[in-house]
């Protein structure tokens, strides 16, 4: 028997919000009804939700009522201003733009990581889910450590333009075609020249801040580690790309262990390990991918047995983001039988 849920998206025309349409229709909600939602410059568009077209609505004080499921796929801003309102209609909530992940309450979540033991009960109301990079390093780490104890972990994180929306999409490629043509490069979200070029930090009036989203990286880590994880160091850059994470990780062993080995522990659901030198996962490669790509290395570049490895994975930041968004769902689901609000 279908559960005819009603769900909520609000954010319904930034990237995350698009991308989380099309997953939550490929999935168990896919017979549920549909409200899509944003501010004023969205109010109108036409969106595709399965087979029908619909238009996204304005965020109203009663928009919330009756639903079952909100997803806020939309900025901090718009978070902050409409997520008790949701609540209040007694909707569970997912929060995809991190703005309450600091709240009492709000529990953060990576259901392909963590186990039933953190699950949500009862009493959750509202779900963040975890960083995409953070529960990708957790789930590697975590198979990693099956082979043999770990003893260091360093991670470098590139992350694309479309981590911060469809503003800085444009202004990459505005950089982009500013250069090629010799013209001046706008910098209104950056606050620096961000096209062929590759940055740890960014100027002091950027929109966005490196700073902040290595302290999330780390923080939402630490938090899905909990003490059985080895600890990770992470710096974050970013790179002038439109999408795709790649993230370069360094595993030192405390005994050797085999290339074999350890390709068929980080192997399964969720990761793809690619053996092949001549199509090595790329940013490109990843693009609408379900799972991770990943490639693994001896240290010394040699096939015997050793203590230190590189590991280089990638992944569709927008889609894993979807993904886990649904993963959180669907735990809050079993809370809500047949959508049914409690």
């Amino acid at each position: 028997m279908p559960e005819n849920y009603k769900i909520a998206i609000v954010g319904a025309a930034s990237l995350r919000g698009k991308e989380l349409n099309e997953t939550l229709n490929d999935s168990v909600f896919s017979s549920a009804e549909f409200l899509l939602m944003d501010d004023e410059s969205a109010l109108g568009q036409l969106e595709t939700v399965g087979d029908e077209v619909t238009f996204i609505q304005r965020i109203e004080p009663d928009a919330f009522r009756g639903v079952d499921f909100v997803f806020f796929a939309s900025d901090e801003e718009i978070t902050r201003k409409h997520w008790q309102s949701a609540q209040k209609a007694g909707a569970s909530i997912i929060d995809m733009s991190y703005a309450l992940e600091s709240t009492p309450g709000v529990l953060l979540r990576a259901p392909w990581v963590q186990d039933w033991n953190a699950a949500p009960d009862l009493k959750t109301t509202t779900v963040s889910p975890a960083h995409p990079a953070a529960f990708v390093l957790a789930l590697l780490l975590k198979r990693a450590q099956t082979v043999a104890s770990v003893v260091s972990a360093a991670a470098t994180v590139m992350e694309p333009a479309s981590e911060y929306g469809r503003s800085a999409l444009d202004e990459l490629h505005q950089q982009t075609v500013g250069l090629l043509s010799f013209q001046s490069l706008p910098k209104q979200m950056y606050d620096a020249q961000v096209a062929f070029n590759v940055v740890p930090s960014l100027g002091e009036a950027a929109r966005v801040s490196l700073m902040a989203s290595e302290a999330r990286i780390r923080r939402h880590y630490a938090h899905l580690a909990e003490a059985m994880l080895p600890d990770a160091m992470i710096q974050l850059l970013h790179v002038p790309v439109f999408h795709g994470y790649g993230i370069s990780l360094a595993i030192s062993f405390d005994e050797p262990v085999t290339l074999d080995h350890l390709e068929t522990a980080l192997g399964g659901e969720h990761v793809e390990v690619v053996l092949s030198d001549s199509d090595a996962p790329s940013n490109l490669s990843s693009a609408g991918q379900s799972d991770v790509l990943v490639r693994v290395r001896t240290a010394d570049g040699t096939e015997l047995a050793t203590k230190h490895f590189w590991v280089w994975m990638v992944a569709d930041n927008l889609k894993l983001a979807a993904l886990n968004a649904l993963a959180c769902a669907q735990e809050l689901r079993f809370l809500r039988p047949q959508g049914k609000v409690q």
